[in-house]
């Protein structure tokens, strides 16, 4: 089985290093920069829990070195993955699936989607269809991941907590892809479930990121203080009701209610939330996977998301004045004289 991992950053360097040791993958990491340059020459270093360890995969910047794949895993960040779509074309094969392992709402989501929006494409991740066209949503398999790992130096990756990337085909199915590649990363030693309502699981992750993260970007509070101060707690709150009235309307369900996600929150800790972490090391901010496309989605069903739309408007403003976020177009000056 080829698995090439298009991202190997905190995520998919995990992921990488651990399929990297089952015998029967054969594994590709894209990377680039000083960590690029590291896992070449020493190798990927996992530590993980108390364990360490370190592989040779093979490693590259350029898809043309890697060639057709059984799976291409795109674990970049949603504004990422669109930006390279176009350069993944040398991984895809025939039958290859291309596993997203992005937070927030999927390119693909209404790929098979039964009712009345099945196929409808999002331009708030996806503009110009750019990943639709470019990859096919019949290649698409749903990853909702679950671990929490950085970077601690260029070619040593540390997985903090969680092991889990739970798996789900957008029509429900328990398909034959996804049976072999949960069954691979299962021999590495991790968990990956397959779902049958993967998208289910999908909001169940981005209940919490499209409200902890914005909030913490904006007050830079860690996601403990967030979910028990009592103001930015009822920020969140509103915040998930309105995501939860338009998810249902999409047909979700959600298997915990609002009380019960917010308090897992706070028990995370002094945690410091990923746009937090982006904001502070100069990088660009994943907004519109994570809330733009909730008030697109409430645009389609005609949910009103007052309190999401101002704490949109407020952390898009943020990501503009650093220079992390695009910026609108500038209005044509008008013609005098």
């Amino acid at each position: 089985m080829k698995v090439c991992i298009y991202g190997a950053g905190a995520i998919g360097g995990y992921l990488g290093a651990a399929l990297a040791r089952v015998p029967e993958v054969e594994v590709t990491l894209i990377a680039r920069g000083p960590h690029l340059a590291a896992i070449r020459e020493r190798g990927l270093t996992l530590i993980d829990r108390g364990d360490e360890y370190t592989v040779h995969p093979a490693a590259t910047d350029d898809p043309e070195d890697a060639g057709p794949q059984d799976f291409v895993v795109v674990s970049l960040k949603a504004h990422q993955a669109w930006e390279v779509a176009d350069r993944m074309a040398p991984l895809l094969g025939p039958e290859t699936a291309v596993v997203t392992c992005q937070n927030g709402v999927p390119w693909w989501y209404f790929h098979r989607l039964e009712g009345p929006y099945e196929g409808v494409r999002l331009a708030s991740v996806d503009p110009g269809d750019r990943q639709w066209d470019a990859i096919g949503p019949e290649r698409a398999v749903g990853c909702v991941v679950y671990p929490a790992a950085e970077i601690k130096a260029p070619g040593v990756i540390s997985n903090i907590y969680g092991d889990k990337f739970a798996l789900g085909e957008p029509s429900g199915e328990a398909s034959e892809r996804c049976q072999r590649l949960s069954a691979a990363i299962e021999s590495a030693g991790l968990k990956a479930p397959i779902l049958d309502r993967v998208r289910d699981e999908i909001w169940l992750k981005l209940w919490g990121n499209l409200c902890f993260n914005p909030i913490s970007a904006l007050t830079r509070a860690t996601l403990d203080v967030v979910a028990t101060d009592p103001g930015t707690r009822a920020l969140a709150q509103a915040m998930m009701e309105e995501a939860y009235e338009i998810a249902t309307r999409l047909g979700a369900q959600f298997r915990v209610d609002i009380e019960r996600r917010i308090n897992g929150a706070a028990r995370v800790g002094a945690h410091r939330t990923s746009m937090l972490q982006d904001l502070e090391r100069g990088r660009g901010l994943e907004i519109d996977a994570l809330l733009t496309s909730v008030q697109e989605m409430g645009r389609m069903v005609e949910v009103e998301s007052p309190t999401i739309d101002m704490v949109l408007a407020l952390v898009q403003q943020l990501g503009r004045s650093q220079g992390l976020y695009p910026t609108f177009p500038e209005e044509p000056a008008p013609e005098t004289g």
